[in-house]
């Protein structure tokens, strides 16, 4: 089965096909209206310049916000660091959180809750996609932990199959995209750093 994506991606193959079209369409559209090849080459060769700096802008905007996000330092974690990272980051966001035990746990890494709503989450650190196996547990645990909502999270993204099966069972999937995104808007003043999610941590959050 062939990988699916990232919007990233996607997005970035996007730009690339509207800059050629925007390329041509200058040329052109400007020899069209001049009919001088001097003028569409000048043309060309300005618009060129400006797509060109538009989209160096727009790069580092985007590398800016991956370091405020700290999806980097994410990456870098191990399965529990980023479970406990969750748990951290959703406590800052006003979230009754528990993270549980780290086998044994029923299908759920975190149960979180808020507005009347409670959550069971699956968080998953992988280089890969996500499997329908996560969907799966996260969807068994809904019963056990008497569950209004089922998520799951990534820092990577997901395989069709399993976003087929999240969408049957009305479970969210929270993608690398998505998750970088979460967490500007939930804490954009602190990055996850994984020196400082000690042990007792564990203790705290399971309380």
């Amino acid at each position: 089965m062939a990988r699916r994506k990232s919007k990233a991606k996607q997005e970035e193959e996007f730009i690339n096909v509207v800059f050629v079209l925007f390329t041509f369409g200058a040329f052109f559209g400007t020899y069209y209206l001049t009919k001088s090849l001097s003028t569409s080459f000048g043309v060309t060769a300005v618009a060129f310049v400006a797509v060109i700096v538009a989209m160096i802008i727009s790069k580092k905007n985007y590398n800016e916000k991956l370091r405020r996000s700290g999806i980097a330092d994410i990456d870098k974690m191990d399965g529990r660091e980023f479970e406990l990272y969750l748990g951290e980051l959703f406590k800052k966001h006003n979230y009754e959180v528990r993270v549980t035990q780290a086998s044994g746990d029923y299908g759920a890494d975190l149960v979180i809750a808020k507005a009347g709503k409670t959550i069971v989450v699956q968080a998953k650190r992988l280089k890969s996609n996500v499997g329908i196996k996560a969907v799966q547990e996260v969807v068994g645990a809904i019963a056990h932990y008497r569950a209004t909502e089922a998520w799951v999270i990534t820092n990577s993204d997901y395989t069709d199959a399993a976003r087929e099966l999240a969408k049957s069972n009305n479970v969210r999937l929270i993608s690398r995209e998505e998750l970088i995104e979460f967490i500007l808007k939930m804490n954009p003043a602190a990055g996850p750093k994984p020196s400082n999610l000690k042990i007792d941590q564990e203790k705290h959050l399971q309380e």
